[in-house]
């Protein structure tokens, strides 16, 4: 009879890793055990008419244990998710997020039981929806997924709608001009030994779309140009070499220049796409933006943005870190973690976006692409990338590549 609670996840105190869900279990068990039913999540671009939630929720018996939503499912296995269910990955399914899932709560409040007795012992948050749904189903002693037609992904204009009890905003956030070109500096990390296959693919796809770009090395080279920052190329982390750039970006580029984005030289980015998005933040506050991972979040660690996908910093967070005195605590130590180890050090959250990605297309399930306008990808391996630029990200599908229209079917990547 009530209108429901709701819940702000970045506003749980004293829980540095709260969008992990999990180790707020018990905060919900205790909380919400005794007068409610169920637990629905959602992400913030999620529609909902709650009328019809409540009357699909009122389908099933709430004093069973019962985990619903909109299945995803990988067509290969993938690195992100450690390669599980390998012979057929089709078989396990997982949540989307933006159609909105739900827990009953004899399922939550079992959760909970379980945390207490055995805390988390995955050190890595990778990909927040396939580790819960792989962590409720128990290797097979806890309940599989349910699938509900009402929890819907399509757009809320869209005519397919009628039966959604959810809809989800198909768009890239825009909150006013994109920012200006010459606002956004992109520096790109190389080395020596990928100059000749990598940097021309940089050069053929998205260079064209960056007003201010440099490529940092560990060699000197007049034809592309990179600068060599006199940091060794190491075959691990990158944390010398980041921080290098980072440093150059405060105190030898432009002091106007108010965004700086760093990406490896086998990122895939739309620097038209992240102008408009860079509309949405503050460039006069400390914002530290891209794809979210977390690092012992049930045990007091950290979240940080992962670098493949590209890692967004304004001026003023670049300031903060430097003047902290945070550094790296080894030349190779992982320059995404060690920024997030420092940032968490100085209160200054990260700021998660899903359209940046550490990993290529077919990494993630079709369905979960279908409703997202990217950002970015990351890695070379197994694809042709400037085909993958093209068809995801540059700024329309049909695009003059020497001299001739190139269309590209999704599908086929």
């Amino acid at each position: 009879k009530e209108l429901p609670t709701v819940l702000l996840l970045h506003q749980m105190d004293g829980h540095e890793g709260a969008w992990t869900i999990l180790p707020l279990m018990r905060d919900l068990s205790v909380t919400y055990g005794r007068n409610s039913s169920w637990i629905f999540f959602c992400e913030e671009d999620t529609r909902i008419q709650v009328v019809k939630l409540l009357e699909i929720l009122g389908r099933f018996d709430a004093s069973k244990e019962w985990f619903l939503g909109k299945a995803l499912y990988d067509e290969e296995s993938t690195i992100i998710h450690h390669y599980a269910f390998a012979e057929n990955p089709t078989v396990f399914k997982f949540p989307d997020f933006a159609a909105g899932w739900a827990l009953s709560i004899p399922l939550v409040n079992k959760l909970a039981k379980k945390l207490k007795s055995e805390p988390l012992k995955s050190d890595f948050t990778i990909d927040l929806k396939h580790e819960i749904a792989l962590y409720i189903w128990q290797k097979g002693e806890g309940p599989h997924l349910t699938l509900v037609p009402e929890f819907c992904t399509n757009d809320v204009s869209s005519y397919k709608t009628d039966h959604c009890a959810t809809t989800f905003s198909n768009f890239l956030p825009l909150c006013g001009e994109p920012v200006k070109k010459e606002d956004v500096f992109v520096a790109v990390k190389t080395c020596q030994k990928f100059h000749g296959d990598r940097i021309p693919v940089v050069k053929q796809t998205w260079e064209r779309e960056a007003a201010l770009i440099e490529y940092y090395s560990d060699y000197a080279d007049i034809s592309i140009p990179t600068i060599d920052l006199g940091v060794p190329n190491t075959d691990r982390g990158h944390c010398g070499k980041t921080f290098a750039i980072l440093e150059r970006f405060l105190y030898h580029s432009s002091s106007r220049t108010p965004w700086l984005v760093v990406v490896d030289d086998d990122t895939l980015i739309s620097i038209f796409r992240l102008r408009k998005l860079l509309s949405c933040y503050d460039p006069n506050e400390p914002v530290f933006l891209g794809e979210r991972y977390g690092y012992g979040l049930g045990t007091g660690g950290y979240s940080y943005i992962t670098g493949g996908g590209g890692m967004v910093f304004s001026r003023v967070a670049v300031q903060k870190l430097l003047a902290s005195k945070c550094r790296c605590y080894s030349m190779d130590a992982p320059d995404d973690m060690v920024l997030g180890m420092c940032f968490s050090g100085l209160g200054i959250p990260i700021t998660h976006s899903p359209l940046f990605h550490q990993a290529r297309p077919m990494d993630y399930p079709k369905g979960y692409l279908s409703h997202q306008i990217p950002v970015s990808f990351h890695k070379h391996w197994n694809i042709d990338p400037v085909k993958v630029y093209f068809t995801w990200l540059a700024p329309n599908t049909e695009e003059s590549l020497s001299g001739k229209k190139v269309e590209y079917n999704r599908e086929d990547l």
